[in-house]
């Protein structure tokens, strides 16, 4: 499934071509990505069933955690020196990427702006845990981004998110040219008027389609919520190198003889991750 707006979704065949679909009943459980069982029904198709997943991406609201991006090979997030990225959102991300199983990459974008260093400095702590970290300019340098990025998005379905300003549609456009032409299309199709930023997209890279990337909401939607509590130190790297604790059950905020906060005194751990991580906790397990 390419992309989906309600209960509408449209369906690429084996064959390459798409069909507006919808969905049995007033549920609807169908994700970008998903790979779908249909059948024709007059000018449109009926979805019957959904294949089993490799992972599952959510998004949430005041009200709500929905999933809205399946079978993901790797996920992109595009940070930038202007606007000054959060680095909250960043680690939900990646936390809710470790949770799936999808390696993560981040790239930080304008790098000819000045604060870059700055900026630089602040994703030291993912860079010292694994992350690889991608300093490019993709308006004023494509060429460069393009190089850089082919062998990393080639053979894979690359989830790509980031907020507002950073110049995520700048690197979607500048990868699927046709991008916006697609997204008219498709909004046609379905009778929607204009597509929202709400709606996930994938798009194709390669004649083959053998590397595709898919379009994202933005930073604010990246739900968590579906995660135990006590999961959450194993899904932050640098915390569990550090949760040799005391008691096997330990929440790293106040229990003696905690590792992790140990980590933090030392500075093996830094203050704002720390921080993240205490904030997430208890956005989990209130009270």
């Amino acid at each position: 499934m390419v992309t989906g707006h309600g209960r509408h979704y449209v369906v690429e065949a084996g064959d390459g071509s798409r069909i507006t679909c919808h969905t049995r009943g007033k549920k609807s459980d169908c994700v970008v990505g998903d790979l779908v069982r249909w059948r024709a029904s007059g000018d449109e198709g009926v979805i019957e069933s959904v294949e089993p997943r490799r992972n599952l991406l959510h998004r949430q609201d005041e009200w709500k955690t929905k999933s809205f991006a399946a079978n993901i090979d790797q996920l992109l997030v595009v940070v930038a020196v202007e606007p000054v990225f959060s680095e909250s959102q960043l680690a939900r991300a990646l936390i809710a990427a470790e949770r799936a199983g999808i390696p993560s990459r981040v790239i930080l974008n304008k790098r000819d702006l000045p604060g870059f260093e700055a900026q630089r400095r602040r994703l030291d702590p993912y860079v010292a845990m694994g992350v690889e970290v991608l300093e490019l300019t993709l308006k004023h340098a494509p060429d460069e981004a393009r190089a850089r990025l082919a062998p990393l998005l080639d053979g894979r379905a690359t989830f790509v998110l980031g907020p507002s300003g950073a110049g995520k549609s700048t690197l979607v456009n500048l990868l699927v040219p046709g991008a916006r032409a697609t997204t008219a299309e498709i909004s046609h199709a379905m009778n929607t008027g204009r597509h929202t930023t709400t709606t996930t997209e994938w798009y194709w890279l390669d004649a083959a389609r053998s590397s595709a990337l898919i379009d994202s909401p933005g930073f604010q939607e990246f739900g968590l919520r579906h995660i135990d509590p006590q999961e959450l130190a194993g899904l932050m790297p640098d915390i569990r190198a550090h949760a040799d604790c005391r008691f096997y059950n330990c929440t790293h905020l106040h229990e003696p003889g905690c590792g992790v906060r140990a980590a933090v005194e030392a500075g093996a751990i830094s203050e704002s991750r720390y921080r993240i991580y205490r904030e997430i906790r208890a956005e989990l397990a209130p009270g």
